[in-house]
């Protein structure tokens, strides 16, 4: 498949997915307000349907992570180094947790997803916050 092809499917495919999901790194005109690159991983299984620390349940389809420090309901923007695949999530957790020290934000399974990250995979990422909604 020449260049010109490849571009065209990206674009038809990109044309038909979820916003905040087909996007590459770059695409964006958005200006981040704090940025910090580290691992990242998907995080739920037995935890999906319970509370978040922010109080809403925990859910596999939601595009959201826990951070330790950024406030809940901060919108950042999640950069896989590793493929260029990019997703927003909102903030609504804390974690992770003190045992998994090397990495700096859990992300739902379909955030993770978005990224190309398998279920139980890790991957080198750059995190941008965008905005807030001014939750607490």
């Amino acid at each position: 498949m020449g260049y010109g092809r490849a571009l065209v499917v990206l674009m038809v495919v990109g044309a038909f997915a979820s916003p905040a999901i087909a996007q590459r790194a770059g695409s964006s005109m958005e200006q981040p307000l704090f940025e910090q690159v580290g691992m990242a991983t998907c995080y739920g299984g037995s935890a999906v349907g319970h509370e978040t620390a922010s109080g809403e349940r925990l859910s596999k389809h939601s595009l959201t992570a826990a951070h330790r420090s950024l406030a809940f309901g901060t919108i950042v923007r999640v950069t896989n180094l590793e493929n260029g695949l990019v997703v927003k999530v909102r903030i609504n957790d804390r974690g992770p947790n003190i045992h998994r020290r090397s990495r700096i934000i859990d992300l739902s399974r379909d955030a993770a997803g978005a990224l190309g990250l398998s279920p139980c995979g890790i991957s080198k990422i750059r995190i941008e916050e965008l905005a807030s909604d001014q939750l607490a």
